[in-house]
């Protein structure tokens, strides 16, 4: 709903070591808020499955073939950090 593209990739968590975020493209016209988004996904995935958190991107890297790049996209995301909680 209101989604264009999406890619979950782990980052690091102070507890758990490594965390679901997700990595969203809006549809356009769409005003989806991170709420949203992880209110749509619960009940649909397994709780350690749904994203901590939601960052809105322009669009998700892609190989050159066309495929999600997680790599790159773990690398744009190294240094992030998901807060304790």
């Amino acid at each position: 709903p209101g989604i264009a593209e999406a890619a979950v990739i782990g980052v690091q968590h102070p507890r758990w070591s490594e965390r679901p975020l997700a990595c969203v493209v809006r549809a356009e016209g769409s005003d989806i808020t991170s709420e949203e988004v992880i209110d749509f996904l619960r009940g649909r995935v397994a709780r350690w499955q749904l994203p901590d958190a939601v960052e809105f991107i322009a669009e998700v890297p892609k190989t050159s073939v066309g495929k999600f790049s997680k790599k790159d996209l773990r690398a744009q995301y190294a240094d992030y950090r998901l807060p304790d909680g």
